[in-house]
């Protein structure tokens, strides 16, 4: 019988529980969501003339393209810079040298400590204000690309001491260098570990480029504005903004969960925590 180390198998009683709890969380779910259409429906925000720009060609080409385009072109670069400044960073940390090892660790703590909306304010008066150099499209990047980049940077230095300490030592048993070891041994394996963090860091950088409406930078946010001071349906705005928003942070995680499955596997998380070990052979006699 297969059992779990983390707890024991739930039992008949709690199980039939567990179908309570879930059959009442659905009825509460759904009274909730009825009374919200219902209120919606008695303060007349369900006419049409409030969701017309929705179905209006003109209107779902400006918040297509525009706007969500925008936003998921933001995310991406962020995303790519991001996955490096951690990787480079997150080595570094990991240094047998302090004049990289420390500058890295001060580096990587600043920037987790700073709220990503002030950095991306920061970014916007230093380098958009005046004359500069970036609009605020870049500033947006730039502040995630920091914000993700130090986070994912403590993802791939924890998924690098995750994998078993014997990998390394035999790959130095046989004569590689330590970059070898790295780019060869170490990462391979750890990307298993990490790839879970990474996806959901990745969902968090496409959230946040919603803060870029507040340093006037592009994206579906900022689109929103015209159209409700047009047609005066903020409710409906927002709504179908955050539709958008979820439904395109659905389709990344279902990419991010394929890729996963191609490159991992099945496994389960204590499977991938024990990288190099799974045979499991013990010393005991």
């Amino acid at each position: 019988m297969t059992t779990s180390v983390l707890f024991d198998a739930p039992g008949p009683r709690t199980v039939a529980r567990h179908r309570i709890y879930s059959v009442v969380s659905l009825v509460a779910l759904a009274a909730l969501v009825a009374f919200v259409v219902w209120t919606m429906y008695d303060t007349g925000q369900l006419e049409y003339e409030l969701w017309e720009p929705f179905v209006t060609p003109e209107y779902v080409e400006y918040i297509l393209v525009d706007g969500l385009l925008e936003t998921l072109k933001m995310a991406f670069f962020s995303i790519i810079f991001a996955v490096v400044f951690g990787l480079v960073f997150g080595v570094a940390k990991l240094s047998d040298r302090a004049w990289v090892r420390w500058p890295a660790w001060l580096v990587v703590e600043f920037f987790r400590a700073v709220p990503v909306l002030l950095l991306m304010v920061f970014a916007f008066f230093l380098l958009a204000i005046g004359d500069g150099p970036l609009t605020s499209f870049w500033c947006v990047v730039i502040a995630l690309t920091l914000y993700n980049g130090s986070v994912l940077a403590e993802v791939f230095r924890a998924g690098i001491n995750a994998v078993p300490r014997g990998q390394a030592e035999a790959a130095y048993a046989v004569g590689m260098r330590k970059s070898q070891v790295m780019t060869s041994v170490l990462l391979p394996q750890a990307v298993k570990i990490m790839l879970p963090a990474i996806i959901s860091q990745m969902v968090v950088a496409l959230k946040d480029t919603s803060l870029g409406y507040y340093i006037l930078a592009p994206g579906l946010t900022a689109v929103g504005k015209p159209i409700y001071l047009e047609f005066n349906n903020q409710v409906q705005v927002a709504i179908v903004i955050t539709a958008l928003y979820v439904a395109v942070n659905l389709v990344l995680t279902w990419i991010a969960t394929k890729v996963q499955k191609r490159l991992v596997g099945e496994k389960s998380p204590l499977e991938l925590s024990r990288v190099g070990n799974l045979d499991g052979g013990s010393n005991t006699a």
